[in-house]
């Protein structure tokens, strides 16, 4: 355990109290002391109100509990249950219509739709791509993903394929025919792109010159008007950089020496301090608030160890070019970065309180990110060296695992004692709802209004929020298998009810409707193909697995307009919260072959030993664990709560053996450690099945129907904290 010193009623761990009185404090204004006196202030006000409401949760869950006991064998009543749930508070009366009243909104967040990353902060190196993802090379992401077959002579493998350059500019071309088309033909026949009274003209084929059908799409460029090295071009918000250079590679080759696009991609990022991250304690969380600090003070760095050099990494500056109208036009150069704190749930041993009680993480995350972030609101955007983030002057924290308005009223209440005790103007901390728990989505509308001065993102269609399905309705009978939970009622019908009150709110143009992650980040392809479907839903952002990712999801908000989709979604019907409440359920577990049964088993014992196996003895809290087909896929602690309570609902209800389950995860050890033969820091499970993560894994599975609302964090904390001990 760390060492603590006293500071007034609190025992901080030194390492912690170093980084804050060293690191972060100063240059805020704030004095060390005043520091830790309202720090300790706010602990005490609020971690009883924090504790309180995990006790609601609890009630609540017990009162579910008893009523699907008490009816046990008998048809499920819906008109009842609805009666039930309203009458015990979970459901709650919609109040009168309102709109949210957020302000100093950055642009990335109001006006622009486009992809987003989630990485685990706690690691530079992954936090510095995502930063610098804002911008990606088209043709890279094209060229060294599945994103191209390689039918027809275009493999990847080995030195430049010409057949696969050719195959990457085609599509090159045709996006930018989509996305900026040109007069009378293609970007494809282009010989020349000039400047010439402030319009972009092209040179093609047959010596006549084009012009962009909307010239308005021109917005400036780099070099000279006569031979420009580059043209910047935007589309429904997001920009294109064309790239020109004679003398590269592949702009040599190109009949207007085009070498590449360089496209807006991963608009926002969200620094993540919880579900991708194992910090468990104050050495963690240490690692965590340094990143963060890093890229507030825009000085953050990592090396890389590459061919037998030290690359080291830092984050990209802004990029400049001259405007269509001869001034000066500066763009970031960065993703706008959210971070996102923990939920309620959890304390931490960085911090004790007068009692000697952990900390609320939440509390400690809240007060020291936002603390790091003044130096972010207190740089000097002018400076042309700059690496600032939030240009409209605010704090954007997204909070994961609030379970309806009381609690997101907590994290409201929170966030203003913080802006009070670090002198921070009111509403400058926005609030992301991170909605992942059922009673927060059947009362999106009232945890809305209770932040409608703060909120900038809500999320839907998370396939994450089962997890909380499953352990709400845990004894109301066995679930379907996992692999045909997309198809059940209440997913749909909460995709949709969340657009549908985010802009009956009026969230568009204050704030991000996002969709879910595209879980296969070696599935390029298949993405291209399907993703597209989110922007299509009226979400102004999505989540990615990589700078590739967003890059290639760029493409899509090309194709479709999401602020002029959102106006047409919001006079569709309203979708139904009968259909949200519909528990998907088997409804005759018999009709299950004893291969389905075991093949969902499987998959869902490998994605935990997988996971959990990282996490637990490398502290890895985000990893791609190939599945039982050996298709890479981004688990997190929001996937491990899904595999777990799904084979805890099916212990409970007979559909599997507690000898089945077991010899499964035994079964499936042995095959995780073969796929993990290339790690030199891996530790085999397998044969003797005696080591902690094995034994985590279990316990998830085995003790999964009494964690607090199926969460994984207690089990995976005390066993890490084991591990490190």
């Amino acid at each position: 355990m760390s060492n603590h010193l006293s500071i007034g009623n609190l025992k901080v761990a030194e390492s912690l109290s170093n980084l804050i009185n060293q690191q972060i404090l100063p240059g805020t204004g704030i004095a060390v002391d005043d520091f830790w006196v309202k720090f300790e202030n706010i602990i005490h006000e609020f971690s009883p109100r924090n504790k309180q409401l995990l006790a609601v949760r609890d009630d609540l869950q017990r009162k579910i509990d008893v009523w699907h006991t008490e009816r046990n064998g008998r048809a499920h009543d819906a008109v009842a249950y609805k009666a039930f749930l309203t009458e015990i508070g979970y459901l709650l009366k919609e109040g009168p219509d309102f709109k949210v009243t957020t302000e100093n909104v950055d642009t990335e967040i109001s006006h622009q739709a486009g992809p987003q990353l989630v990485v685990p902060v706690k690691n530079a190196r992954f936090a510095l791509n995502a930063a610098n993802a804002r911008w990606g090379s088209l043709y890279d992401a094209l060229y060294g993903t599945d994103a191209i077959s390689q039918d027809g002579g275009a493999e990847r493998a080995g030195a430049y394929n010409p057949v696969r350059g050719a195959k990457v500019i085609a599509f090159a071309r045709d996006h930018l025919d989509t996305a900026a088309p040109l007069a009378s033909t293609s970007h494809s026949n282009a010989l020349r792109y000039f400047v010439e009274n402030d319009t972009l003209k092209v040179e093609i084929k047959d010596d006549v010159v084009d012009e962009l059908a909307n010239n308005a799409q021109f917005l400036g460029y780099q070099g000279s008007k006569e031979n420009p090295t580059a043209i910047l071009l935007i589309n429904n918000g997001l920009h294109i950089e064309i790239q020109i250079d004679a003398n590269h590679p592949i702009g040599k080759t190109d009949a207007a020496h085009v070498k590449d696009l360089l496209v807006e991609a991963a608009i926002t990022t969200i620094m993540d301090c919880e579900d991708s991250v194992a910090a468990v304690d104050a050495e963690d969380k240490v690692e965590v608030y340094s990143n963060w600090l890093g890229l507030m003070k825009g000085d953050l760095t990592a090396d890389l160890h590459k061919g037998g050099k030290t690359i080291t990494r830092t984050l990209h500056p802004d990029r400049y070019y001259t405007a269509a109208d001869g001034s000066e036009l500066r763009l970031a150069g960065r993703s706008l970065l959210f971070v996102r704190n923990v939920g309620h749930l959890m304390t931490n041993p960085a911090i004790l309180d007068k009692d000697g009680n952990e900390v609320p993480e939440g509390i400690m995350d809240a007060m020291i990110t936002s603390l790091a972030a003044i130096h972010d609101l207190t740089s000097d955007k002018s400076d042309p060296e700059t690496k600032s983030n939030s240009r409209a002057g605010s704090i954007n924290i997204v909070k994961p695992k609030m379970h309806g308005p009381d609690e997101v009223q907590l994290t409201v209440d929170l966030f203003a004692a913080v802006e009070d005790a670090l002198n921070l103007k009111r509403n400058t901390i926005k609030v992301g709802i991170m909605d992942e728990e059922r009673r927060t989505t059947l009362n999106l509308k009232e945890c809305i209004r209770v932040a409608q001065d703060r909120v900038v993102f809500i999320n839907t269609g998370f396939l994450d929020r089962t997890g909380d399905e499953i352990h709400t309705s845990m004894l109301a009978g066995a679930f379907v298998p996992k692999t045909k939970m997309k198809e059940q009622a209440w997913i749909g019908a909460y995709e949709n009810w969340n657009v549908d009150v985010g802009l009956q709110c009026g969230l568009a143009g204050k704030a991000q409707i996002g969709k879910g992650m595209w879980a296969m980040p070696d599935e390029m392809a298949a993405m291209l193909e399907q993703k597209i479907a989110h922007p299509k839903s009226g979400a102004n952002t999505a989540w990615v697995p990589s700078p590739n990712g967003a890059t290639l999801h760029s493409t899509h908000y090309h194709q479709v307009n999401v602020l002029e989709l959102q106006k047409e979604i919001a006079t569709r019907q309203h979708a139904s919260i009968d259909d949200i409440l519909t528990i998907p359920l088997q409804a005759d577990v018999s009709t299950l072959t004893a291969e389905e049964i075991q093949y969902d088993l499987d998959n869902n014992a490998q994605g935990i030993l997988g996971y959990v196996v990282r996490w637990i003895d490398q502290g890895v809290g985000c990893s791609k664990v190939p599945n039982i087909k050996n298709i890479g896929l981004m688990e997190d602690r929001a996937t491990l709560r899904i595999s777990s309570q799904h084979i805890a609902n099916w212990l409970e209800h007979g559909v599997v053996s507690e000898d089945q389950v077991m010899q499964t995860l035994k079964r499936m050890a042995a095959i995780v450690d073969t796929q993990n033969a290339g790690d030199p820091l891996y530790k085999n499970m397998a044969p003797t099945f005696d080591g902690i993560a094995f034994q985590a894994s279990c316990d998830l599975i085995f003790k999964g129907k009494e964690q607090p609302s199926g969460y994984t964090e207690p089990l995976l904390h005390a066993h890490r904290l084991a591990l490190k001990g």
